[in-house]
């Protein structure tokens, strides 16, 4: 027996229904969709605008800080002790450079650099941002300055820049005095950090380390500027839009007398020993020399690592700063101290006298004798 299949009869009416109620719904969907999307467009470009606009700045606006200059060291009569000298060095900008290996070695071929020059580069690479310049090669001679404008289109990122160098004009004489600055180490920016005054050295690559250029530091350095500049994509600077000037250090003036200072150095002539040399007026110090010394210029420059060495090494000890570090017996340099004391307390009078028979005891003490240089005394002696 066939079965016949039952015919279906469409709803159109139905459909029609249907088909309203979906396009009903979806298009309340594209409503609220469209209604999300401009409520997040106007909280974008209304309520977070400012941030937004920062942003932005911040990828087109850079704020480069400027290192001040170095405050001057003079002596008592005006004469320059430690000044700036300016000086060329190659940089290279890390953001800049695509591989900075390649680079220095492709350097390499038209410039003279060492290992250890390369080594100290890298040092200072890794404390010091990527869009900030690093120093490869210091103190350039006008030769090494020509070869390297003529290829300088070859090194995107390389340039040379000028800067304000320290310089000791009269070298070890007065190192144990002065002292020196030399590159701020990872220990410094350790201490700038936890003392706060890391932002006033963003821009400066020296630092005091040893007498009066670190006692004086915060006075001698100054305080940075910065600039606020409008960069392209690829770095390189369209315009200034704002200026802040540094500050300079501040120049100091001391008591010492650098001519006086030069004798006392040439009666030493590199032998062992110290001397100072006091004004009785104030106890200000006019000279002030330890024998042996060293040039404290090349610690500006970055020592080498024999050179160093050979100063640890040295069996004179130049390092050792003897007018401060040394323990010396003051015998008869004392004396006009004491005496002075006791006349001014009324303990002795011009005329009083005492028998020196050659040693001398504490009083109501059982402590050994203290012996003169001429064991039977000098007899009887008064305070002249």
């Amino acid at each position: 027996m066939i079965r016949r299949r039952r015919s279906q009869i469409r709803d159109y009416q139905a459909e029609a229904r249907l088909f309203a109620s979906r396009a009903i719904v979806a298009f309340f969907g594209i409503v609220v969709l469209m209604g999300l999307l401009v409520a997040n467009m106007y909280n974008i470009q209304v309520n977070q605008f400012q941030d937004y606009q920062t942003r932005s700045n911040d990828n087109r606006i850079k704020v480069v800080p400027i290192a001040p200059n170095r405050g001057l060291i003079y002596d008592r009569n005006g004469v320059l002790l430690a000044e700036n000298r300016p000086v060329f060095n190659l940089e290279l900008t890390p953001e800049k450079i695509k591989d900075i290996d390649a680079t220095i070695q492709e350097l390499q071929t038209i410039l003279e650099i060492t290992p250890e020059q390369i080594e100290r580069f890298h040092r200072e690479r890794k404390r010091t941002r990527r869009f900030k310049s690093v120093p490869l090669l210091t103190q350039l001679n006008e030769k090494q300055v020509a070869v390297f404008s003529v290829n300088q289109y070859r090194f995107p990122g390389v340039e040379i820049s000028a800067t304000l160098k320290r310089y000791y004009p009269y070298g070890e004489v007065l190192t144990h005095v002065i002292g020196y600055v030399s590159r701020i180490n990872d220990r410094d920016m350790q201490r700038l950090i936890r003392e706060e005054k890391d932002a006033n050295y963003q821009a400066t690559r020296d630092i005091g380390k040893l007498g009066i250029e670190k006692y004086y530091e915060d006075l001698l350095h100054g305080t940075a500027g910065y600039q606020e500049v409008e960069v392209n994509s690829r770095g390189r600077v369209i315009r200034t839009l704002k200026y802040v000037p540094p500050v300079p250090g501040k120049d100091i003036v001391l008591n010492l007398d650098i001519n006086l200072q030069l004798y006392v150095h040439q009666l030493l002539d590199g032998r062992r020993g110290s001397a100072i040399v006091l004004d009785p007026r104030d106890n200000g110090v006019l000279a002030m020399v330890s024998s042996p010394s060293y040039d404290p210029n090349a610690f500006v420059h970055g020592i080498s690592g024999k050179a160093y060495r050979d100063l640890l090494n040295d069996k004179n000890r130049p390092l050792v700063n003897r007018t401060t570090l040394g323990i010396y017996p003051p015998a008869s340099t004392i004396k006009p101290f004491m005496a002075v004391a006791a006349l001014q307390e009324g303990v002795i009078t011009p005329n009083t006298t005492r028998n020196d028979p050659g040693y001398w005891r504490i009083p109501n003490s059982d402590t050994r004798p203290f012996r003169d240089w001429l064991r039977w005394g000098h007899g009887r002696v008064d305070v002249i």
